[in-house]
């Protein structure tokens, strides 16, 4: 994960560059897409968050309702047919409707993609960056398929929501480095700047936050791995306890919690440009936290646990935003 902007040089292994003089063609009759603007390439970044979070929830959705070999094969929802048939019922058509979302995702991927690259002022990194993204979807989709395939093994299910948060990752340091306004700066402040061991400080902490924020969420696909919502009523389960790894991955939500709360006083006592960010996070991890307890105890009610996947995926956002900010150095985004 790198904020740094490069600039690509003639003749690199930039993905997909053009030449910036080309004759009208096919993309210059496309609105947008011509000559793409910072805002234009930056609102395509946020889409390609929004659907990859999107399809967190939505997965979630086929999981609690005990849809996953609603199709039960792949790539084929049945040996005869790629679309359901009546006999499926309810199961069938929800598995079905989550694949096809993957396509809109695929066309968001590929328009995001197309616009970064041509973007005048993009980086090799952006387009590396987004050409990883737009390779990880389909890479998810067969990843997906394998889980039908291995009648949801609890462990390969995991591999695909964990994919599916890399993803998430992703996309949100394409969000940021395409924004197309100024980067956060150090307030002006009555008091000295900051030592470079105090940015370093924040650096550390942004980054222990991250691993730890990946640490909860795999120890979460654990705990799902051991519990009743498998996706389908007659898989098996991980093997193991619960209860106790129910209170791994809430040991592990204390750890995450103390740490938001450390982030927020940092940023708060040395004036730093990510107190918004650490104020963000420490809302997230507190409500995220809130979820997960009332949902234990409330015998992982249908609703709630959609949510919590899908406050796993915000989680991560402010996590890896945090990051971004803290390790940013002085750069802004002008259109051309």
């Amino acid at each position: 994960m790198t904020t740094s902007q490069t600039s690509a040089r003639p003749g690199g292994a930039d993905p997909g560059a053009h030449d910036g003089g080309e004759a009208p063609g096919f993309w210059q009759r496309i609105p947008g897409f011509g000559r793409p603007t910072a805002r234009f390439v930056h609102r395509w970044a946020i889409a390609l968050l929004i659907s990859n979070v999107g399809i967190v929830a939505t997965g979630g959705a086929v999981r609690v309702t005990a849809s996953g070999l609603g199709c039960p094969t792949w790539p084929r929802c049945t040996d005869e047919s790629f679309v359901p048939h009546g006999e499926l019922g309810i199961h069938g058509a929800i598995e079905f409707g989550n694949r096809l979302l993957t396509w809109v995702l695929i066309v968001i991927a590929i328009a995001a993609w197309v616009a970064v690259l041509r973007y005048a002022n993009s980086t090799r990194s952006d387009k590396w960056l987004v050409t990883l993204i737009a390779l990880g979807i389909p890479l998810q989709g067969v990843i997906g398929g394998i889980t039908v395939l291995t009648d949801l093994n609890p462990w390969v299910v995991a591999l695909h929501f964990l994919l599916s948060m890399i993803l998430v990752s992703a996309a949100t340091v394409l969000v940021y480095r395409m924004r197309p306004y100024p980067t956060p700066s150090e307030p002006a402040a009555e008091a000295e700047i900051p030592a470079a061991a105090i940015r370093r400080l924040g650096v550390y902490l942004a980054w222990l936050i991250y691993l730890v924020t990946w640490v909860t969420i795999y120890l979460g696909t654990v705990v799902t791995g051991s519990g009743p919502h498998a996706g389908d009523a007659d898989v098996p389960r991980n093997g193991l306890d619960p209860d106790n790894a129910t209170q791994l991955h809430a040991d592990a939500v204390f750890v995450l919690v103390g740490l938001g709360i450390a982030a927020l006083v940092y940023a708060r006592v040395f004036a730093r440009p990510q107190q918004r960010s650490a104020i963000v996070f420490a809302l997230l991890i507190l409500l995220q936290g809130l979820i997960g307890f009332v949902q234990f105890f409330t015998g992982l009610p249908i609703a709630l646990v959609i949510a919590h996947m899908f406050g796993s995926a915000l989680l991560l956002i402010g996590a890896t935003w945090q990051v971004l900010v803290a390790t940013e150095t002085d750069r802004s985004r002008v259109d051309a």
